[in-house]
């Protein structure tokens, strides 16, 4: 069994399933529940949500959001209209349905579903950006819900941190266990493993991970979750230290002897601009 398929085969491991809900253009809503009782991470979008919870008689019981951004956030309104639950999120952004708002370093507890969470700050993509980490347990391995701030081979835009809040937003969040699932929040999959190539082009993880995901795409199913260990082999933004990376930055940039915040820098600015 591939490595994806493996993810995807422990994703309702345990008593909980973790279920992404397709929204948008390419967003994922992800649901996490026990068959009865349901927390929502970044509800862009009240309806695809309410559909799944009707389709499988669920109640929702709490809302995890990870930055302001619409289409992390638009949908919790209307949610709130049908389900008087607590709103968890960040507190250095302005967000008026966050009734449980978190810096990073807290434990919120869920009672149904039975969850435990850590808060991680990750400034970066947003000034008071967060992600939920999820241990190992109920629902199989160990889970980080980490909205804009990691994707497949990838990461946020730096609208309003620097790169080296998000380097070191990427270092917290690349400490975790290996076997973390990582249900990053639009499928952007295939663009990016495209840059990183660009990046790493001689890197064989990658280029095997391109072939399968490529193959997922073409079946119409999600490339997510990933795992930390595939991100580590293959996310060029995870990479600033490998020998690799550094060549290719250093190329684009012009100059040698970067520093590993500026290699980060380089590559994150190369792409801003690649097509």
């Amino acid at each position: 069994m591939d490595a994806h398929a493996d993810a995807v085969s422990k994703a309702s491991a345990g008593t909980l399933t973790v279920f992404p809900v397709p929204a948008f253009q390419d967003n994922y809503l992800w649901v996490v529940d026990n068959g009865k009782d349901a927390v929502v991470v970044d509800p862009g979008d009240a309806a695809p949500v309410l559909a799944y919870l009707d389709a499988r008689g669920l109640t929702l019981r709490a809302i995890l959001v990870t930055h302001k951004h619409a289409d992390h956030i638009g949908g919790v309104e209307t949610l709130l209209e049908r389900f008087d639950v607590p709103v968890h999120g960040p507190a250095h952004e302005a967000i008026g349905c966050v009734d449980h708002p978190h810096h990073g370093g807290e434990t919120v507890h869920i009672e149904a579903p039975a969850m435990t969470l850590q808060v991680i700050d990750v400034p970066g993509h947003t000034a008071g950006h967060i992600a939920y980490f999820l241990g190992a347990g109920a629902a199989g391995a160990p889970r980080l819900f980490c909205g804009d701030t990691l994707f497949s081979c990838g990461c946020g835009r730096l609208f309003e941190g620097t790169p080296a809040q998000m380097l070191a937003s990427l270092d917290a969040l690349a400490a975790l266990p290996p076997a973390t699932f990582v249900h990053c929040a639009h499928e952007y999959t295939l663009s990016n493993i495209r840059f990183a190539l660009a990046v790493d082009p001689e890197n064989a993880a990658l280029d095997a991970w391109h072939r399968e995901a490529t193959a997922l795409r073409a079946a119409g199913r999600p490339t997510l979750p990933t795992t930390l260990a595939q991100e580590r082999a293959t996310n060029p933004f995870l990479r600033s230290d490998a020998p690799a990376v550094i060549a290719a930055a250093e190329r684009h940039a012009g100059r040698t002897a970067l520093s590993r915040e500026a290699v980060f820098a380089a590559v994150r600015g190369w792409k801003d601009t690649f097509r």
